[in-house]
């Protein structure tokens, strides 16, 4: 064993399971604890609200010692008494606030969309804070504006101006001066109703021509973010510009693609480079990945056990678990030769897992 690591966020496997891989001894806080959590964890703890994390972590460190600490998403800037094998919390403030990361990018002098002022129509609107997309949003007028703000009261928020591109996102390790570009990602997108951005999958290498532009550009800006381990840098990839997005200062949700198409630990590479080593090369891929997440098309409770499917499902829920309607239900994965030939088998194991949901 390498060592004890607490894992800790609001969704974890996708790390706990990188880790376990690599050889750690994981423990994990998390807001789901499905059962492959379970199977790489030695102990957890549940939360259900972000409110509840701090908590739950102070539980969970009292009942074991760790060697260092790994936060996802939610547990980025929290106070932890565990060392912190990540981007430092001095560093990771401007990150978590899109308008702040909007002004770093600018200082990077990379190209990004530009702020608009309140009635300049149409735009991106996003929330300052938060991750996956879920709540952003095109409005075209002052209805659309208002019809936002009533769904989301009170929420401090950014408007860009829209760019016409690709969705991808750049897998970077950084030792807080220096960073190396590990692969790009096309990222899925939810595509339709009020999540239509949300992130819902991954494809691992991305075929863009703008990819070796995009990495190059993810390092500078992983140099100059005083970012530590492994960080994403969102891009929309157009046909004669790649626009900088946000910086995602922790591991990504594209690991599972970016190590099975790469055969990388990523988990290894985040804890070299947070104790000052880059790889001296990036792991070429040596076949496609993708990863789908399945929605619940109503409000539903699966009685099926999907672990026998654990091949190539992720995330699995327990059986008997309830969920409403458009909320996440498991992950599916396929992979193969060709980015035809992973969604061939994506698409065989989506057929087989709708057998389960009857």
């Amino acid at each position: 064993m390498k060592g004890r690591v607490l894992v800790a966020g609001f969704a974890t496997r996708h790390v706990a399971q990188s880790a376990h891989r690599a050889g750690y001894e994981v423990c994990a806080v998390d807001h789901f604890c499905d059962q492959d959590l379970t199977w790489c964890t030695a102990d957890r703890e549940k939360f259900e609200d972000l409110a509840d994390l701090p908590e739950a972590i102070d539980r969970i460190a009292k009942r074991r010692t760790f060697d260092f600490f790994v936060a996802t998403s939610g547990a980025e800037d929290l106070l932890v008494p565990v060392p912190l094998c990540g981007t430092p919390r001095d560093q990771i403030g401007r990150f978590l606030d899109k308008l702040e990361t909007q002004h770093f990018f600018e200082s990077c002098k990379v190209s990004v969309p530009r702020l608009l002022g309140n009635g300049e129509y149409p735009a991106m609107v996003k929330p300052r804070r938060g991750a996956g997309g879920w709540r952003n949003a095109i409005v075209r007028d002052d209805a659309g504006m208002r019809a936002w703000e009533m769904l989301y009261p009170e929420i401090p928020f950014i408007l860009q101006e829209l760019v016409d591109g690709v969705p991808a996102s750049v897998c970077c390790i950084t030792d807080g001066t220096a960073a190396r570009a590990i692969t790009v990602n096309e990222q899925v997108l939810r595509g339709s109703g009020e999540s239509a951005y949300g992130f819902c999958g991954s494809v691992t290498p991305s075929d863009h021509p703008r990819v070796p532009g995009m990495m190059a550009i993810a390092e500078k800006i992983a140099a100059a973010s005083g970012c530590r381990g492994t960080i994403g840098i969102d891009f929309v990839a157009g046909d004669d510009t790649a626009w900088a997005i946000e910086v995602n200062p922790r591991f990504q949700g594209t690991v599972d693609t970016v190590e099975r198409a790469c055969g990388c630990s990523l988990f290894d590479l985040h804890v070299g480079a947070c104790q000052g080593r880059l790889p001296a090369s990036v792991p070429p891929a040596h076949q496609v990945a993708v990863r789908s997440i399945l929605f619940a098309d109503r409000d539903m409770t699966l009685a099926a056990d999907l672990s026998p499917l654990k091949e190539f499902v992720s995330d699995i829920p327990w059986p008997g678990a309830s969920f409403e309607v458009d909320q996440a239900l498991v992950s599916i994965n396929g992979w193969g030769p060709t980015r035809v030939d992973a969604y061939t088998l994506l698409d065989k194991h989506i057929t087989t897992v709708r057998q389960y949901m009857r």
